[in-house]
């Protein structure tokens, strides 16, 4: 595929339309935040970015091509993964980032917005898949290097300890269950390390407690 073919929302142009596309995927996340999916529209982001509406239809073409562009641009632009030496630490480093993420006025908004428009709406759920395994894959390591160290067994699925942190997390975000704080931080990330020290990450482990 092409440039000039390429789907709406996945060019990634420089200079004057860079900062056009920039003023966009800003005013989108805006709207989101304030009005939620259902009431996304992109004139009124064409209009919240200063730009002409033809370029915002011509650029991406829908709604959800345009969420779909914007989850992109979050995930190549978030922090990268901390390293501090040992599982436990960096899984606090990961827990903290999400819990402030969430708590953010306009971010926990937005993610709310997109997680429940993915629920729905087939491209956003795939944009979204996207985003977390590019967050997921940039911590990752930090559970392969706690093998090296003996801190998990090997075998550990590294993937699946960086979930376990966050899924509390985004729980409590999406029920109000519970607050979402640092204690909340704090025992997500001791309890997916203690999991993980255990055990219950490595796949052939998994497997060996279903059949008995």
């Amino acid at each position: 595929m092409t440039e000039l073919e390429a789907e709406p929302g996945t060019v990634r142009p420089g200079g004057r339309t860079a900062r056009v596309r920039a003023a966009v995927l800003r005013a989108a996340g805006d709207a989101l935040a304030e009005h939620g999916f259902a009431h996304l529209d992109l004139a009124d982001v064409a209009r919240r970015a200063e730009v002409g509406k033809t370029t915002v239809y011509r650029r991406w073409g829908t709604v959800p091509g345009l969420v779909a562009d914007l989850l992109t641009e979050m995930a190549e632009g978030s922090l990268p993964r901390t390293e501090t030496g040992s599982l436990l630490g960096d899984l606090r480093a990961n827990a903290r980032l999400v819990r402030r993420t969430l708590t953010d006025p306009r971010q926990g908004r937005l993610f709310q917005a997109i997680l429940a428009a993915a629920t729905c709406d087939a491209r956003t759920a795939e944009a979204l898949h996207r985003f977390y395994e590019i967050r997921v894959n940039e911590w990752a390591p930090c559970v392969s290097q706690a093998a090296e160290r003996g801190e998990v067994p090997p075998g550990t699925d590294a993937a699946e300890v960086i979930r376990a942190v966050s899924a509390p997390l985004y729980y409590r975000l999406l029920t109000n269950a519970a607050p979402l704080d640092e204690a909340a931080e704090e025992q997500a990330a001791r309890a997916a390390a203690s999991a993980a020290a255990a055990g219950a990450f490595v796949p052939d482990a998994r497997r060996a407690d279903s059949s008995a």
